[in-house]
């Protein structure tokens, strides 16, 4: 059993601390994705476990064995970085079989290895190639047919496809995730996208200024999340926030109409919270007048339109029917009690 277990790891730099006790398992053929905004120190977790970065306090485990401190050499690990990194004056044959030559490895078994991989990532036409002769797509296989050559315990992905285009990603987010429902390695990937998150991962950790927010499955996250900034940082487009006034089990504001009853455990005495709610938990009332549509984005079989309240706050709202708004329409909104969440306006905690 691989799998990666962090306990109470910390970085600094000199006097700045920017991991703060971080305790997280990761289990044997997990595809564990670490998201959060640029800063968050996902990336720099992500070289501490392979050993790229030192840990300052706390340990660090893959399977059974300590790595703290261990060389990353051998530690069991393979990372793929978001530049490719590969030595343009080989072939791709000879780029993934690199790192085996220089530790000795027999040339059959380089080359059986080599291919094997070829296979997996649908390399085999390209193996006599330089990288010059590539797409941006199949250089990043290489890079990762680099890795599967080591035979890794962990695979490490560092915001691999953010130098792709749109479509190109798109294809390579499916690459990685037919690679590892195939080979069932433990694997954990580096991305500020969280779209790449929602689709690729059996678990996600949310990072804010060196610390977990909350670790999850992608939906449980998306449906169930502990804090305003979960909320916010999963899901496009984002939650709506709105800032109402409290009374009575009941929240008011302009872009309402009538007070609405919710259901959450607020505590006795709190006149304001945060409410927040998914563009697609919005049903139009087109009897009403409150809000202004003010831009709509058509994207096929789904539109978003945003809309002014009579306070100047914004919402989202997604539509799907026939009937769409426009530009100028007044409309009023009726949100689904059942999917509406509540937070402390300070802390940002969630009220269940």
């Amino acid at each position: 059993m691989t799998g990666v277990t962090l306990n109470q790891a910390i970085k600094r730099y000199g006097e700045t601390q920017v991991i703060h006790g971080i305790d997280l398992e990761i289990e044997d053929g997990e595809f564990c994705v670490f998201v959060g905004p640029s800063g968050c120190g996902k990336s720099t977790l992500l070289r501490m476990i392979a050993g790229l970065e030192e840990t300052t306090e706390g340990q660090i485990h893959i399977g059974a064995r300590e790595v703290t401190h261990l060389d990353p050499a051998k530690r069991g690990v393979a990372m793929v970085f978001q530049t490719y990194a590969l030595y343009p004056h080989m072939t791709v044959a000879e780029n993934m079989g690199f790192g085996l030559r220089m530790n000795g490895v027999a040339k059959s078994e380089i080359n059986e290895k080599v291919q094997q991989a070829s296979n997996i990532l649908k390399l085999e036409p390209y193996l006599k190639r330089k990288p010059k002769a590539l797409s941006g797509g199949q250089r990043q296989r290489v890079a990762i047919g680099r890795a599967i050559v080591r035979g890794p315990e962990v695979f490490l992905f560092d915001e691999p496809l953010s130098n792709l285009d749109a479509e190109l990603r798109v294809e390579m987010r499916v690459e990685i995730a037919r690679l590892h429902n195939e080979i069932g390695a433990t694997m954990i990937y580096v991305t500020h996208d969280q779209v790449e998150a929602m689709t690729m991962a059996d678990k996600i950790v949310v990072l804010r200024d060196g610390r977990i927010e909350q670790v999850g499955a992608p939906m449980d996250l998306y449906r169930d999340p502990d804090n305003r900034f979960v909320a916010g940082f999963i899901g496009s487009p984002a939650m709506n926030f709105l800032e109402c006034d409290y009374a009575d089990g009941k929240v008011s504001h302009p872009a309402l109409g009538e007070p609405l009853a919710v259901s959450a455990n607020v505590p006795a005495g709190m006149t304001k919270v945060t409410l927040g709610i998914r563009p697609e938990h919005i049903e139009i009332d087109r009897t009403g007048e409150a809000c202004t549509v003010d831009l709509t984005e058509a994207l096929g079989g789904v539109s978003y339109s945003y809309l002014l309240a009579p306070n100047g706050d914004k919402l989202v709202i997604e539509e799907r029917d026939d009937q769409r708004s426009r530009q100028g329409d007044r409309i009023g909104v009726q949100l689904r009690p059942d999917r509406v969440m509540l937070f402390d306006p300070e802390s940002g905690l969630r009220f269940r």
